[in-house]
């Protein structure tokens, strides 16, 4: 392979794009910082072989083309690594590039330590995080080094792919979401999908592709009556339809415990317009015309219509959706958005406005002070990615003031958020005048309030139905929490079960025993994050072939004469497996049966439920 030849390409190919978006001063000063970074790196290679240089050129490439940030983030993504990994010095780039440029390189560049406060990832990620007191820009080119580093990922071993992939999966995607950059989180989230759990992921992608492939027909005549109408009103407008990323329907099955041919929304219909000023209308005029003309030609599914044209997410997204009747007797999710909104939906928090991002940063900024100090060793991350990298919710108290708080969090959350006090005396909520256990998961536009009792009565489990960071240190402040201890040998994974043949990862723990978890498990993910360096590069499951492990199913069925036989003859008489539970329930013709079967290895699942799924009748099943 010609080396020289990729490095002069993509070199050539970086200087120009700066010509067509610089002055000459700042191309010479990129020209310069290449010429520096080309000089420090030229004894390194990557894990693949090629000359190291080509990896801070491709991460300028993406400050440049895929973020868009100005010349002094370019030269500094050049020389990200110069500090870190060669002899040259912070003061070196200050003299020779200006203080921007080297404020940026330092505060991506990884501080060196005999000791860290709880590991080297955790330090380094709130080291990262405290960038944002300086500029967000550090952020940004942290996000697109983690991009390239994932692009590339094929060249590592996969004890470091499992330990990048979960750093990803766990904080730079959501990071990337939170921030407004969704091309970029969507890449990234697939790309660590695809490493943490190969087989899965190519499963799903075969599953999206014979998808795509068998409804495209389908997709284009319901789209072309839209297609007309709306050129016969003069809107100018593309209507696309594209298939969700292999992440997201993945998550989608692993939320609510489905297959894949239970999943609602495979693709989603993008009408994404453009001349509303030429029509003298606002934005939001023109989606709301274009949802009254789609819904009078498809009936729309009552209570689907969801708008963030007013009230946007705080990473400043807007759009319209809506559902509408398909013409295979599924509903169709819409995305109504202009072509202005679709260009901030890819660059996010670099649109300069008011609300949204900005005021996260500013948020952000003390909370990370608060945290610092107040969150006990090992939860700092657990804290930080539970508040600030969900899309938020908007609550109301009984007097009618707005409280925001992450999806997914519950009225103790609530309670903490008006006050330390009330989250340790809640006894219950009464939610949109309904009485709720304190424990209730909140929706936007709840109206919320706190029922207490005079002493606090702060219940341990409680750790388990909160995400924010106050809620979580009001509850460790009020509980002594004593470590647990364990027996010797693996410790298995309590809560996601791992068998022979799943794609498991293993952790050192500190007496010398592993810990090992199935790859998809949310706390291997989490600890492959914090501690990826106890990551077992070599995981023998071996010893647990000979061990029954009980796996419950749940089949979903038309009512079929003999077909509980089937089931139990299927198990039993063919695969020679032994049966546990069952139950069955008809209702209107409609078959639910649970039942427990005992396996030695993820194969005898995958045999089994391919077998189900052959059996007359059978819509839809699932393990839990």
């Amino acid at each position: 392979m010609d080396y020289d030849l990729m490095v002069a390409n993509a070199r050539d190919e970086l200087f120009a794009c700066a010509e067509r978006r610089f002055n000459e001063e700042e191309v010479a000063l990129i020209i310069k910082a290449y010429e520096l970074a080309e000089e420090a790196h030229r004894p390194q290679r990557r894990k693949s072989g090629e000359p190291y240089i080509l990896h801070p050129i491709a991460v300028a490439m993406i400050v440049a083309n895929e973020i868009g940030l100005g010349a002094n983030p370019i030269c500094a993504a050049l020389l990200h690594d110069v500090v870190e990994d060669t002899d040259h010095t912070v003061k070196e780039i200050r003299d020779m590039f200006g203080e921007d440029v080297a404020m940026l390189v330092s505060v991506v560049t990884k501080r060196k330590s005999e000791k860290y406060e709880t590991s080297l990832q955790v330090d380094n990620y709130k080291q990262m995080l405290q960038s944002i007191h300086y500029d967000i820009r550090a952020l940004l080119l942290k996000l697109a080094d983690r991009l390239h580093n994932m692009r590339t990922l094929k060249s590592m071993p996969s004890h470091k792919q499992l330990k990048i992939a979960s750093e990803t999966d766990y904080f730079y995607a959501p990071l990337a979401n939170r921030l407004g950059l969704y091309r970029i989180k969507t890449e990234l989230e697939n790309l660590s999908f695809r490493y943490r759990q190969p087989n899965e992921y190519e499963e799903v992608r075969g599953q999206i592709s014979r998808y795509v492939s068998q409804h495209a027909e389908a997709a284009d005549a319901w789209m072309n009556p839209i297609r007309a109408a709306l050129g016969h009103r003069g809107i100018v407008a593309s209507v696309t339809c594209e298939p969700r990323s292999a992440y997201s329907i993945w998550a989608k099955m692993q939320e609510d415990s489905i297959s894949f041919s239970e999943v609602e929304h495979i693709r989603v219909v993008h009408i994404v317009y453009k001349n509303w000023k030429q029509k003298e209308m606002s934005e939001k005029e023109m989606a709301l015309l274009i949802y009254s003309i789609i819904t009078n030609l498809y009936k729309e599914k009552p209570g689907s219509m969801n708008s963030y044209l007013d009230v946007s997410k705080d990473n400043n997204y807007r759009s319209l959706h809506c559902k509408l009747m398909g013409n295979e007797g599924r509903w169709m999710e819409v995305h109504i958005a202009s072509s202005e909104m679709r260009r901030v939906a890819n660059i996010g928090c670099l649109v300069e406005r008011e609300h949204g991002v900005d005021r996260w940063i500013e948020n952000f900024r003390g909370v990370l002070k608060d945290l610092a100090e107040q969150s006990r060793a090992g939860a700092f991350m657990e804290d930080v990615r539970s508040t600030f990298y969900e899309d938020d919710i908007y609550v109301f108290t009984p007097k009618g003031k707005m409280v925001v708080l992450p999806k997914g969090a519950t009225a103790i959350d609530f309670a903490f958020e008006i006050h330390n006090k009330v989250g340790e005396q809640m006894k219950f909520a009464v939610i949109n005048d309904k009485l709720c256990s304190a424990k209730t998961v909140l929706q936007k536009g709840d109206r919320v309030r706190i029922g207490l009792d005079d002493a606090p009565s702060i219940d341990k489990s409680w750790l388990d139905h909160v995400i924010t960071y106050k809620a979580r240190i009001g509850i460790r402040r009020f509980l002594n929490r004593q470590p647990s201890g364990m027996n010797e040998g693996f410790v298995l994974c309590a809560s996601c079960k791992p068998i022979s043949g799943d794609e498991v990862i293993g952790f050192r723990l500190p007496d010398g025993r592993t810990e090992v978890h199935r790859c998809d498990c949310r706390k291997a993910i989490e600890k492959a994050a914090e501690m990826g360096d106890s990551i077992v590069e070599k995981l023998d499951m071996k010893e647990f072939e000979q061990l029954n492990f009980p796996v419950r199913f749940h089949v979903k069925s038309v009512n079929k004469d003999q077909l509980l036989l089937a089931i139990v003859s299927l198990v039993s008489e063919q695969m020679h497996l032994s049966l546990g539970n069952l139950h069955s329930t008809i209702a209107d013709d409609i078959v639910s049966t649970d039942f427990e079967v005992y396996v030695h290895s993820y194969s005898e699942i995958k045999r089994l439920k391919d077998a189900l799924a052959a059996l007359p009748g059978v819509y839809g099943l699932r393990t839990y």
